[in-house]
């Protein structure tokens, strides 16, 4: 027996990637599995060899009676919010995948029931372990970009909208179910490493726009998974916002899920004494009268390193040792602040205000 039991919500694809990891790791198993598809939580036992598990079509019913010691959330993003607060509240930890939620009211939920709780919540960033990103993060910690002052973020697919069979519901493209497009899918990803790197400032404002011409056109030649419903589209595919931060900073955000472009640029960081781009990375400034460029060496990781595993080990360990959550659902509040900015000032076409409580910028508990 594992020291951790583990309660999976959501039987989908994401759920199938935390299963095999956890299958890796002698700290936790799976026990549990809830998904709201009748005998779909049972198919996912089966499937993936989770011998003894119960298997529930309600997530109440799991954390009643699924025997388990944490909860880890991979339901559809909509479906993030009601099973993070009720597992919070019945005094369990919670690992929930990106994004924390679809709106900045359910994202404060989230964290005041863990703050209540006293139990973590922690929110499935892997990006945040790969080796360039901790790198930046250290260079920027120790001062060696000096005072930073503005910063650039995203990225980008060509072609890459997520299309799911027809006999699925649409939980990408559908505005119910997602909450948002490629901001909230891949988008998070961006402003979390933009965030991390810089040490969380507080968001100020928000001026942004988005788009939607290839998804409701269904413009699919080339796209990497398949046809959609241009009928179901209801999302965004393309964003870009300039974000005010806390001690004058200003972050460049940028996404797409299609584009005629193979790339939106490099995610980089401009200090008073250096820049630094996160791809390599590369570390410009001047030295002994001289403009130099350095690719920085990073160190060589364990054979096999796989970030997505590490996020989830770090989850079952932190709550076997009763340490702080590894990705704090209150840093990601900052950023869930930026993504609700990002919606708020495109569909009012103008620049938008970022007023958190109180009571959440505090230093976390959570």
């Amino acid at each position: 027996m594992a020291d951790i039991r583990i309660g999976l919500i959501g039987a989908g694809g994401i759920a199938g990637a935390h299963a095999r990891r956890y299958a890796e790791i002698p700290e936790a198993e799976v026990v549990a599995v809830a998904d709201i598809v009748p005998g779909r939580a049972e198919e996912f036992i089966a499937r993936n060899s989770l011998q003894g598990a119960r298997a529930f079509t309600d997530h109440r019913a799991l954390l009643e009676r699924g025997g388990v010691d944490a909860v880890d959330i991979c339901t559809y993003h909509r479906g993030h919010h009601r099973p993070a607060v009720d597992a919070l509240e019945a005094g369990l930890p919670v690992l929930v995948e990106k994004p924390l939620s679809v709106d900045l009211g359910e994202a404060l939920e989230m964290v005041r029931a863990a703050a209540r709780s006293q139990k973590i919540l922690s929110v499935g960033f892997q990006t945040r372990y790969q080796p360039n990103i901790q790198a930046a993060k250290r260079l920027v910690q120790e001062g060696v970009l000096g005072q930073l002052y503005y910063a650039e973020v995203g990225g980008g697919r060509r072609r890459g909208i997520p299309a799911t069979p027809q006999k699925v519901p649409p939980t990408f493209i559908s505005k119910e179910a997602a909450g948002g497009g490629a901001v909230l899918d891949i988008g998070c990803y961006s402003v979390d490493t933009a965030m991390f790197v810089l040490g969380h400032p507080r968001p100020l404002s928000v001026l942004a726009m988005t788009a939607d011409h290839f998804g409701r056109s269904g413009r699919s030649t080339g796209n990497q998974m398949g046809r959609w419903d241009p009928a179901k589209f209801e999302v965004e595919d393309f964003a870009a916002a300039f974000v005010r931060l806390d001690g004058g900073i200003g972050l460049v955000f940028k996404i797409a899920w299609a584009m005629h472009l193979d790339t939106l640029g490099p995610t980089f960081f401009l200090g008073t004494d250096a820049g630094l781009r996160l791809d390599g990375p590369v570390l410009f400034r001047d030295e002994h009268g001289y403009l130099t460029q350095t690719n920085v060496t990073l160190p060589a990781g364990p054979r096999g390193f796989d970030a997505f595993r590490e996020k989830i080990r770090d989850f079952a360990l932190a709550v076997r040792d009763g340490r702080p959550a590894p990705i704090p659902g209150r840093q990601v509040l900052l950023e869930e602040a930026i993504l609700d900015g990002i919606y708020r000032s495109a569909a009012e076409g103008r620049e938008v205000g970022i007023d958190l409580p109180p009571d959440v910028l505090d230093p976390p508990v959570a």
